[in-house]
C-alpha cells in the first residue's frame, strides 16, 4: 500500500497519479490534502512518513510546489528516506542506490505527465545492495547520531 499526500502546490500532481494508480490497481492511502486551498506542507509530509516508518505504508509519494519542503518534512521521521526528483533518471537511482522510501515532487515545477513517469519509475525499480548498503547503514548511523569520521 502507498501512502499519499500533498499540499495545495502539489494537488494537481496527485490528482494525476491518483489517476494512474487507480488504472493500474495499486492501492493508496490518501492523506490530503484535497484541494488547492492553501495549507502547511509539514503536516502531509509528517503523515506520509510515519505512515511509511510504522510499515503501515510500504512507499510514499509527496507533492507540494517544489517538493522541497514536504520532503524536508517527511526526512525529520526516523527511518523515512524522501527524494526530491526532477528527471526519470532521479526517479531511477533513488530507488536502486538510495532505496528511498518516499518520492517527493513539485507541482510548480514537474508536469503531470512526468509525475506519473517518475511515479511508475520509482514504483517498478528495485533496490541494489552491495556498495550501497554500507553507503545507507552510515546514513542511519548520522540519524541515530553514531556516525564516526575517521
Amino acid at each position: 500500500m502507498l501512502a499519499l499526500g500533498c499540499d495545495h502546490g502539489g494537488y494537481n500532481l496527485i490528482c494525476a497519479i491518483k489517476k494512474y494508480l487507480d488504472e493500474k490497481g495499486i492501492e493508496y492511502k490518501d492523506f490530503g490534502t484535497y484541494s488547492t486551498d492553501s495549507v502547511d506542507y509539514p503536516v502531509y509530509g509528517y503523515k506520509v512518513a510515519t505512515a511509511v516508518a510504522s510499515g503501515e505504508c510500504e512507499l510514499g509519494i509527496l507533492c507540494c510546489g517544489t517538493g522541497i519542503g514536504i520532503s524536508m518534512a517527511a526526512n525529520k521521521v526516523k527511518g523515512i528516506r524522501a527524494a526530491v526528483v526532477s528527471n526519470e533518471f532521479c526517479a531511477e537511482m533513488t530507488r536502486r542506490h538510495n532505496h528511498a522510501n518516499i518520492l517527493c515532487m513539485g507541482g510548480r515545477v514537474t508536469s503531470e505527465e512526468d509525475a506519473v513517469k517518475f511515479t511508475e519509475i520509482f514504483l517498478n525499480t528495485p533496490e541494489e545492495g552491495d556498495r550501497h548498503l554500507k553507503r545507507l547503514a552510515m546514513i542511519d548511523e548520522i540519524e541515530a547520531g553514531t556516525f564516526k569520521v575517521d
